[in-house]
């Protein structure tokens, strides 16, 4: 199983240096929005869709992350990249939805293994405790890590994950629901 089953399509892995065009969903409050904005500039190349904030006014984290969130457990886009203060709301919020599967990462190292053992499709960023070179860098690598599928303990964990999703996430699709 390379993903969610086929309640959703298969999680994207991506080249060693990204050539594939991702479509990527940012989302942040207003905490993270100048981070966020720094992160887009970055991405040059991929379909990006920016569900807000776009400003520094106080902003209510879940109605920007949930459906940049939602757009990844709809199949609409490939991955997304969430920013507030510390990455933790952000995370809590993506996790709810089926097939989303985020990881908050505070280093280069955290994004690689975030990618490469665990093939998430969130990253959750905390724009009031990294810098933005840092924070940089921790996109580059999560963009251009590849889920170390061919290894067996990691295909493993990860199916073991996508199936506790299956059991205990709410997935409309599998009921005959739409999810509009």
């Amino acid at each position: 199983m390379t993903g969610p089953g086929a309640t959703h399509p298969p999680r994207a892995a991506c080249a060693a240096v990204a050539p594939r065009r991702f479509r990527i969903a940012l989302a942040s409050d207003h905490a993270g929005y100048p981070l966020k904005e720094e992160i887009k500039a970055v991405l040059q190349g991929h379909e990006l869709t920016d569900f807000g904030t776009h400003g520094t006014e106080a902003a209510d984290l879940p109605d920007y992350v949930h459906p940049a969130a939602r757009a990844v457990s709809d199949g609409d886009v490939d991955r997304a990249i969430l920013v507030d203060g510390v990455g933790y709301g952000s995370a809590m919020i993506a996790n709810k939805l089926p097939g989303v599967f985020a990881a908050v990462c505070q280093d280069p190292f955290c994004a690689g293994l975030a990618r490469s053992h665990s093939d998430t499709n969130v990253l959750c960023l905390g724009g009031k405790i990294i810098g933005s070179g840092i924070a940089l860098e921790i996109v580059r690598v999560w963009m251009t890590t590849d889920f170390l599928a061919d290894e067996p303990k990691y295909r493993a964990r990860v199916d073991k994950v996508v199936q506790i999703d299956e059991a205990y996430v709410h997935h409309p699709r599998q009921e005959g629901v739409s999810s509009a």
